[in-house]
């Protein structure tokens, strides 16, 4: 199995969805590859934000050694499955990608715990620590249901 968690800049919470969802594939002890990217291409070759470093650092995940990258279209060809954080992100990878989207590998993360509902994972970026707290968790619980529901 192959996923890509994807946000706008990878440098939020996508970089939290694959550290955590690794950290879980660990335990599990399951053959997964996992990667993480950004849509808008802002902030490739950086580092994750320093308080998505801080808050998954002081839960026991160390995301330091990921370096942003832009989400290309190649992607649908590289991923089993396809995990954006928002409607936004889906709407961007679909310019990116133009007639190569592939809608049956995309889906929104929260969509592997409500269902349908369509949910985002509020981009962090602009508010204090707490937000991040809040990003972390929500993910959290994502991909705990994703490790048990993937086959």
């Amino acid at each position: 199995m192959t996923i890509l968690m994807v946000c706008l800049g990878n440098i939020c919470r996508s970089p939290l969805a694959e550290g955590i969802l690794l950290q879980k594939i660990k335990v599990a002890g399951l053959d997964w590859k996992v990667d993480s990217a950004g849509t808008n291409g802002f902030h490739v070759n950086e580092a994750p934000h320093y308080l998505s470093q801080r808050v998954a650092k002081k839960k026991g995940i160390d995301i330091s050694h990921q370096i942003c990258r832009r989400f290309v279209t190649a992607d649908f060809d590289r991923f089993d499955k396809i995990y954006a954080m928002a409607g936004d992100v889906v709407d961007e990878m679909k310019q990116i990608s133009g007639n190569k989207f592939n809608n049956a590998k995309v889906d929104l993360l929260l969509n592997v715990v409500h269902p349908g509902e369509n949910r985002d994972i509020p981009d962090p970026w602009y508010g204090p620590e707490a937000g991040y707290y809040e990003v972390f968790d929500l993910i959290d619980e994502a991909c705990e249901v994703l490790i048990k529901t993937i086959p």
